[in-house]
């Protein structure tokens, strides 16, 4: 029987592998393990950094727990998210990626610029899907020992929706990696990264752990923030 509890990713570099059964553990042990005994250091741009200074910004990241995984980024509310978190990526040297329509990647000039950033050329109609797709990437990252992390916006949009897609959470069970919960809290003027997490499975009840965690991180306009939760499926968008 699937178990409906989330476990946090273990902060000694415990290997996550997708046939690595699911492990029960009291309530009192399943709690969030902050970035600050992370195995995977980065390191980035002192530039980047002094940038995010000079308009009061910082990051407050130490590393990641594998050389795999997915990062959620929350809450996505501004067009200046996107500036701060490429300002961020920089500043950590993380070589995260990101997919979009194949057909963007095929302008001439803005295709490599997407490139340039990390962006992955996905098919939307392929057999098996954007999310088989970045799920099967994932996977042959790792049997390669390579580098590779995954980093989207689970509301999918800047304006107020009713929850975040799943797209997120089929691919990280899928390709067996961990979740990383990013943040851009605005009074703060932080960018972050807050925990790592491995998936139950039982989507609802990760989220509900996820919302504890990013209570209180505010975008540059709140009220368009999407509830930690996931939406109805008729507001999915397919694959």
């Amino acid at each position: 029987m699937r178990s409906t509890s989330v476990e946090c990713w273990d902060a000694g570099g415990r290997d996550f592998a997708a046939s690595e059964p699911a492990r029960l553990a009291p309530a009192s042990v399943v709690e969030p393990v902050e970035l600050t005994a992370r195995p995977v250091r980065l390191r980035g741009s002192r530039v980047a950094r002094g940038v995010m200074r000079l308009f009061g910004w910082r990051v407050v990241a130490d590393g990641l727990p594998a050389r795999q995984g997915v990062i959620v980024v929350y809450p996505h509310t501004s067009n200046w998210d996107f500036v701060w978190a490429v300002l961020a990526k920089w500043s950590l040297g993380l070589d995260v990626t990101f997919w979009g329509k194949a057909t963007l990647f095929r302008v001439p000039l803005f295709g490599r610029w997407l490139r340039w950033l990390g962006g992955i050329p996905v098919v939307r109609d392929a057999p098996n899907g954007v999310v088989g797709q970045m799920a099967q990437r994932l996977v042959e990252a790792r049997q390669r020992d390579e580098f590779m992390w995954l980093g989207l916006s689970p509301e999918g949009t800047r304006g107020r929706t009713p929850g975040w897609r799943s797209g997120f959470h089929q691919v990280a069970l899928q390709a067996g990696v961990p979740v990383v919960l990013a943040y851009l809290d605005y009074p703060r003027r932080e960018v972050g990264l807050d925990s790592a997490w491995r998936l139950s499975g039982d989507a609802p009840a990760d989220l509900a752990r996820f919302a504890q965690r990013l209570r209180g991180r505010a975008g540059r306009r709140p009220a368009f923030a999407a509830p930690v939760r996931l939406r109805a499926r008729e507001d999915e968008v397919p694959r």
